[in-house]
């Protein structure tokens, strides 16, 4: 390879105005081929201001080399990834941010797709087939056992009090507030006429072997 081959390497994007930056990998198709990222979400930022290319790691121009490249990029998106505003990459090794999937999501209700085109009653129906399908099989959820459940329970609180996400990015004000609008709440068992909160009708409805679906118990007040 001489100085003038096409290389694989990784680079990051700044801008001259304003703190923002990109991460990314690239394989040339001819030597300092042009290129300045290709984001989708933001690419506002690139039209509206002075963006500059650093190149941080050169690889063998293989596949093996590129394949490297790609896993150096994800190392350096993921520790910034969903938790610095600057940071402008909307995925990370195939995953997408939640700022792209809370948009998805949004598009997909207002279009009526996926799921979003059943009504409540398909939902149900379908939620209900899925998990006796999970039971039966052990599959999914049900597919865990007790260790791997605690140990799964416990990352998760790990990471949402990492990201400060959601009951770990309450204050202990707005914390004390849900919970005195909670307990406030009263539900019935549509069975057996039960009053109390929601989860003490649903401890109620366990201990006597009842279904303890929405469907089986109503908010009074």
């Amino acid at each position: 390879m001489n100085k003038n081959s096409p290389r694989i390497y990784t680079y990051k994007i700044t801008f001259e105005e304003v703190p923002y930056y990109y991460y990314g990998s690239k394989k040339e198709r001819y030597f300092d081929e042009e290129y300045w990222g290709s984001p989708v979400a933001n690419k506002w930022c690139w039209e509206l201001y002075t963006p500059k290319k650093q190149i941080l790691e050169l690889f063998e121009f293989t596949d093996e080399g590129y394949i490297e490249a790609q896993k150096v990029e994800g190392r350096l998106i993921k520790p910034v990834y969903n938790t610095d505003k600057w940071c402008l990459n909307e995925s990370c090794l195939g995953v997408f941010s939640l700022k792209q999937k809370s948009k998805a999501g949004k598009k997909a209700y207002e279009l009526k797709l996926g799921v979003h085109s059943l009504t409540t009653e398909k939902r149900i129906e379908n939620g209900k087939k899925g998990g006796n399908s999970n039971r039966e099989n052990k599959t999914g959820i049900c597919g865990r056992s007790l260790e791997e459940m605690i140990e799964h329970g416990r990352i998760t609180g790990y990471k949402k009090k990492e990201l400060n996400i959601g009951v770990c990015g309450l204050s202990k004000e707005q914390r004390i507030q849900n919970a005195t609008i909670t307990n406030s709440q009263r539900w019935e068992c549509c069975i057996t006429g039960y009053v109390s909160t929601a989860s003490g009708v649903v401890q109620h409805q366990r201990g006597r072997g009842i279904d303890t679906s929405k469907n089986n118990r109503r908010r009074i007040e």
